[in-house]
């Protein structure tokens, strides 16, 4: 139950007297109102009162809070832990049933309970007058339950501006002298999921090796970090203040409940559930077999008759071990260390049986009782389809594809299971078709569109997310956990608040606007294709400027972002540089690294003089990437995070990440360069390089011939402007001029001395350009040679650039960002809806509608997008969808669209088939999840130039539509596709 409704939020962004929440409305305040409770003022705050008989994980949490209003205001109250309150004012922190000071309060109606009681992790915020004999005001925080409580206590210190990565990011609370929160009653809860949690998973080297370095080794493990309680109190810590209760503990060489005993009981004290991974049952950690029992019997295999009764007692062991505290028992058995041979159906579901009975006979003969869940994840979910199945008790976690998008979520009849549902995210992953594990790269509108549809289909049991070696994915982590807390708060409408939130709350408002727009576009870019997988190849060099839009978009980021440092208070600025500045200059410059490696192959295939530059210039910035990494390791902080930069991202060439980063994947040519200065020339849109062509006279036919140098066509409605390079292929420089057949014709630079390379641009003076097409040359001359570029201007009398109402071709295509449509019909429940920031360029259009609606009929009841545009070719055009990555989520069907134009029948496109089988092996999914979109292609035939309404038809939901490219004849190789085409509404 939520009282007050989520309203305004940059409203209050933007005032500078209230404090910003993420995830709960806001009620802290430096300005006093009738009726306010007075945390803290004149170097005197409010005592803390908790009962001793509450909840322990409540009383440290109160300690916290203790501590958290000393951060704020420099001066801590007393926190007493007594029967009786004390004192003028004070924060009374109880739990229902658990504190006598809370059930105090409710017998004498003070305050009343009935919005939580019984509730799971519930709680409100409540300023009471007189609440006992002696005490003029109280600020009541209390919970339905252990972790209600707790959740309350951190709300506060949220408000009052401590960061939940006051720790893991080292982010400062803005100092007030004073601070009130507001009168009323401020309910939260209950969560949209119930179990929200991360997984820390490919925690090597990264997290591994810090946690060796600070905490040494695991007590008579001398080979495993020591992951005990100086480690997990933070990581606890940080869970619960982001609203998370679930934890897969570090598993790749650990063992949580056998490293420190001691580990479980903090972790059940703190208030988190534990649970193991997909590949670990019964509350046993690989290891503990591995280091116990493998040397007698191998990896474990219960498909070996010998091994059955060990694997029993093996598991009957954990859980007995574990009975008493909170936890999630995962259930099934798959290979060892995930890479065995799978278990097999039969035996799986013999096991599941087994578990249980132990489960029945050591924790409670009522399963219902007995918290279990069974991961689907990749062969498990086929063993499902086959038919598989276990209770109605057991949780169902469906795993995504690794990648972030969903195989499967439940159906009707699934939804009614008692165990509920749940998802298994990533945003980090060790496995095929690359492993990806650097730095965060899932936009925060990607996540939100998987996970409203998790919920929206009643996934809403557990969530849990790999979150590799945590450092580095604390802004995905908190949305993840915050979405999950409240689904409905985060809207397509509202997403970017969060970020802009988030970004108020670590830095101030000053800039947050900027911040955050910074951290969501590395984010984004980081996302259209994952860092590991870029190379030299991904952005086109020739076409539409792409390689170097891409390299200078980042750049843009980084001078911001550094800006933004500089003007920071010095104590802002280390987590700045954590949460900001670092991820973002590594990103970029790790692209452009790529891009010089790029520049070296053209250029050394076109003869350049600069080639060999750029292979320098490579190895430079493979120098400063490397140099930047060791510094965020050594250097900052004195290397308080020393190791988090461990982590490879350059080097790869299989799935598999390299040990160390290498440029041995990186191909680097060396020329041998002439003496003599030789003229070279290139044009955009042609690898091509020509060195002579002066003989052809200027105007003449020839020269618009294929093979010649031809500039791309300029048209009147984009008002291109195009590149041509003038180098060097030898090694002394020469001077050139340029003169061009026509004076529309405008050159940036008419002559000069070039050394190694120059780039002119060609623009158009359109006042001067005839109607219809103009064909004029540019003639460059130097070094004893001359080659003459094709200029063609298109420039028809219809339609009027000023007039348009829609898209207008250009060098032969028509591109679509897609929100820009010139009309969005619904069909009742079924629509397109927009996701601002989605996707690989601008935005996506997402097709949405009720659960288990039919799949829709194109022109019946399927919404309909419409892009009207004037197209001046003819016959057959190819119009190219780009998607997200989706997968067939319901099981029943498969994924489709329908494209038409104008009045043509739609044709039904099948993005991915029913029975899809997403994972290694399948080259199409491979190429979905690498690229981060698919691509789908329909052909229509345009019979008349002139005006036509391109319509993209919804038949299943979770489409969404991230470009739309009409290929009328002339689009050229990018990974992004061409900028969008000239356009007015």
């Amino acid at each position: 139950m939520r009282i007050k409704p989520f309203l305004a939020i940059i409203s209050l962004v933007l005032s500078a007297e209230v404090i910003s929440a993420l995830t709960t409305d806001d009620f802290v305040s430096e300005h006093q109102t009738a009726g306010s409770f007075c945390l803290f003022t004149n170097n005197t705050a409010a005592g803390i009162s908790v009962d001793p008989q509450d909840w322990p994980g409540v009383i440290r949490a109160a300690g916290d809070l203790q501590k958290d209003i000393g951060r704020v205001s420099g001066v801590a109250g007393k926190l007493s832990l007594e029967k009786k309150v004390a004192g003028a004012d004070v924060i009374i922190v109880g739990t229902i049933g658990k504190s006598r000071l809370i059930d105090e309060l409710v017998r004498s109606k003070k305050i009343s309970v009935p919005e939580i009681s019984g509730k799971w992790e519930s709680y409100f915020v409540q300023v009471v007058e007189k609440p006992v004999r002696g005490v003029g005001k109280a600020l009541v925080i209390c919970g339905s339950d252990k972790r209600g409580t707790i959740y309350g206590i951190y709300d506060l210190s949220e408000q009052m501006g401590v960061s939940p990565w006051y720790y893991w990011a080292d982010v400062p609370p803005a100092h007030h002298d004073t601070l009130f929160v507001a009168p009323g009653k401020h309910v939260q809860g209950e969560p949209s999921v119930k179990y929200r949690g991360i997984f820390l998973n490919d925690e090597a080297p990264d997290l591994t090796r810090w946690v060796q370095e600070k905490f040494g080794s695991a007590p008579g493990y001398t080979n495993a970090a020591n992951y005990g309680p100086g480690f997990y109190t933070n990581i606890f810590e940080v869970i619960l203040r982001c609203r998370g209760n679930y934890l897969w503990p570090a598993m790749w060489n650990n063992a949580f409940n056998e490293d420190d005993t001691n580990n479980p009981v903090l972790a059940d004290m703190y208030g988190i559930v534990m649970g193991t991974s997909h590949q670990e049952p019964m509350l046993r950690a690989q290891k503990e077999w591995d280091r116990s029992l493998q040397h007698k019997y191998g990896n474990w295999n219960y498909n070996n008759t010998n091994q059955q009764p060990v694997l029993q007692q093996f598991w009957r062991e954990g859980v007995r071990r574990n009975k008493n505290f909170e936890s999630i028992i995962t259930l099934g058995l798959r290979s060892e260390n995930d890479s065995g041979t799978p278990i097999g159906k039969e035996m799986t579901e013999q096991i599941v049986g087994v578990q249980r009975k132990i489960l029945a006979e050591e924790i409670n003969p009522d399963l219902t009782k007995v918290p279990q869940m069974w991961c689907l994840y990749k062969e498990v979910q086929d063993f499902y389809s086959d038919g598989l199945r276990v209770p109605d008790d057991v949780t169902l976690l469906w795993a995504e594809d690794n990648w972030g998008d969903l195989r499967r979520l439940p159906t009707a009849a699934e939804r009614k299971r008692s165990g509920g549902e749940g998802v298994y995210y990533h945003f980090d992953y060790h496995g095929g078709p690359r492993s990806y594990q650097w730095l965060n790269t899932s936009p925060l509108p990607k996540i939100w569109d998987q996970m409203s549809l998790a919920k929206q289909y009643g996934a809403d049991r557990i969530w849990i997310v790999n979150m590799g070696h945590f450092k580095g994915y604390e802004l995905p982590m908190e949305f993840f956990l915050s979405l999950g807390w409240n689904t409905e708060r985060w809207t397509a409408d509202n997403l970017a608040d969060f970020t802009k939130l988030w970004a108020t709350r670590e830095f101030g408002s000053e800039y947050a606007a900027d911040i955050a727009d910074i951290v969501s576009q590395y984010a984004k870019y980081n996302g259209r294709r994952k860092p590991e997988l870029v190379d030299a190849n991904t952005y086109s060099l020739v076409n539409y400027c792409e390689f170097e839009t891409v390299v200078a978009d980042y750049n843009a980021l980084v001078a911001k972002a550094q800006a933004i440092s500089d003007k920071l208070p010095e104590a802002k600025r280390v987590a700045f540089y954590e949460l900001v500045l670092f991820p973002t200059k590594a990103s970029a410059q790790l692209n452009a690294l790529y891009l010089a490696a790029a520049k070296n192959a053209l250029y050394a295939a076109q003869g350049r003089a600069s080639a060999n530059d750029y292979a320098t210039r490579t190895r430079e910035l493979f120098a400063a990437e490397t140099n930047l990494m060791d510094h965020c390791n050594r250097i900052f902080l004195d290397g308080k995070w020393d190791h988090f930069m461990d982590q490879s991202v350059i080097g790869y060439d299989s799935w598999r990440d390299p040990a160390q980063n290498n440029m041995g994947a990186i191909d680097l040519a060396e020329i041998t360069v002439p003496d003599a200065a030789v003229l070279g020339v290139a044009v955009e849109g042609t690898a091509n390089a020509f060195t002579n062509g002066g003989m052809v006279m200027e105007g003449s036919a020839e020269i618009f011939k294929d093979g010649n140098a031809m500039l791309p066509t300029f048209d009147v409605f984009n008002r291109q402007r195009h590149w041509i390079d003038v180098f060097n292929k030898g090694r002394a420089p020469f001077d050139f001029t340029v003169v061009t057949s026509d004076p529309w014709i405008v050159l940036s630079e008419t002559n000069g001395t070039v050394e190694k390379d120059k780039r002119l641009w060609i623009s158009i003076d359109w006042t001067k350009v005839p109607q219809g097409v103009g064909y004029g040359v540019v003639k460059i001359s130097g070094a004893s040679n001359a080659v003459v570029a094709a200029v063609t201007a298109f420039n028809p009398a219809e339609p009027a650039r000023d007039s348009v109402k829609g898209f207008v071709e250009g060098e032969g295509y028509v591109s679509i960002e897609p929100e820009h449509f010139s009309a969005n019909h619904d069909a009742s429940a079924n629509c397109w809806v927009r996701l601002p920031d989605y996707g690989r360029t601008l935005s996506g259009m997402r097709a949405t509608t009720s659960v288990d609606a039919p799949a829709a009929i194109p022109g019946k009841d399927s919404p309909c997008l419409e892009y009207l545009m004037y197209l001046f070719s003819t016959n057959m055009v190819e119009v190219r969808t780009v998607t997200s990555p989706v997968l067939n989520f319901m099981p029943d069907r498969g994924i489709r669209f329908a494209v038409s134009f104008d009045d043509e029948s739609p044709q039904t496109l099948t993005l991915v088939p029913q029975k899809y089988p997403a994972g290694n092996g399948n080259q199409d999914w491979e190429h979905s999840v690498m690229n981060n979109a698919r691509v789908a292609k329909s052909n229509h035939a345009i019979n008349t130039p002139g005006w036509h309404t391109l319509k993209i038809w919804m038949v299943d939901p979770g489409v969404v539509v991230q470009k739309i490219v009409v290929d009328c004849g002339g689009l050229k190789a990018s990974y992004l596709g061409p900028p969008e085409s000239f356009h007015r509404f």
